[in-house]
């Protein structure tokens, strides 16, 4: 694997892209005193923090299974995604703060076109950043890295808005756009961070796989499962990377255990193709466990 499809080295390597367009913003706002290139500023410090977290929880998650976690660490990158989303929450806040002490007292933009200009930079480098790491993540099933990634096309996002809406300031003439336009940032922010804390929640609650998944699953057992009787009370869940699946395999009650274990056998390989990684467990059950009005009958 090289170290660019590494989850771990790019999470570690967005902590320092983090710290380079938080930096870039900084100077933004400093050239162009703008409140809502502050207010842009102050997400990318989250951005830094969150990095940090996801770096740390991508180290965790791959951890193997021990004593104390035997079912493994992938969980850990969906508390990372958590805890991004409650910074993106206060950050969005505090720009509330701010914009709203400097709305009663707008100040007109000093060298607003060069501050625009060093603030498109890092909105450009945060926008190719963002892409990798969804990419990335995505491939390589890493919750932590799919929100870093989400968080920072979030903050492109609100980079154009507030670029738009400085130039609308500028023309107008009009400098308590600024702050209203900050609020406005701030209220994006605020969704964006409730969408990522509410999406990361559903895994931790051990939500389970999506329709399509369950039925290719479905398929799977009922194509490879022959010589038993019917399967019922399919449960599946996701945790980071690694998918798992239960299920109920009633057999008939005078086959021998190797001959039911051979079954499971058949069951977990074509299982293994479909999703590689996946855990499986399988608990034999003897005829008389029939499900008519759950179960499907093989």
């Amino acid at each position: 694997m090289s170290a660019i499809d590494n989850p771990k080295m790019l999470a570690l390597a967005t902590i320092f892209v983090s710290l380079l367009v938080m930096g870039i913003k900084l100077v933004a706002w400093q050239i162009s005193g703008s409140i809502a290139l502050y207010s842009d500023a102050l997400e990318s410090t989250v951005n830094v923090i969150a990095s940090f977290s996801a770096w740390y929880a991508i180290r965790l998650g791959q951890r193997p299974a021990d004593d104390t976690h035997p079912f493994g660490h992938h969980k850990a990158e969906y508390f990372s995604a958590v805890f991004e989303g409650v910074l993106i929450v206060i950050a969005a806040l505090l720009i509330i703060r701010e914009a709203s002490l400097s709305f009663y007292k707008p100040t007109m933009i000093d060298t607003p076109f060069w501050g625009m200009v060093v603030n498109a930079g890092a909105a450009f480098i945060n926008f190719a950043w963002a892409w990798l790491l969804i990419r990335v993540g995505t491939r390589n099933k890493s919750p932590a890295l799919v929100a870093d990634g989400r968080h920072l096309q979030s903050d492109v996002v609100t980079s154009v808005g507030v670029l738009g809406g400085l130039g609308l300031a500028i023309l107008t003439g009009y400098g308590v756009l600024d702050p209203i336009l900050a609020i406005l940032v701030a209220i994006h922010i605020l969704w964006q961070g409730y969408k990522l804390i509410m999406s990361s929640l559903h895994p931790l609650m051990d939500h389970a796989l999506s329709p399509e998944d369950q039925e290719a699953i479905r398929a799977a057992i009922v194509a490879s499962s022959k010589g038993a009787i019917e399967f019922h009370d399919l449960k599946t869940r996701e945790a980071g990377p690694v998918r798992f699946v239960e299920l109920h395999l009633v057999v008939d009650r005078q086959m021998t255990v190797e001959n039911s274990h051979q079954i499971c056998d058949r069951i977990e390989r074509a299982l293994h193709q479909l999703m590689p990684g996946i855990r499986v467990t399988i608990h034999v059950e003897p005829d008389h466990k029939v499900k008519p009005d759950n179960g499907v009958q093989l």
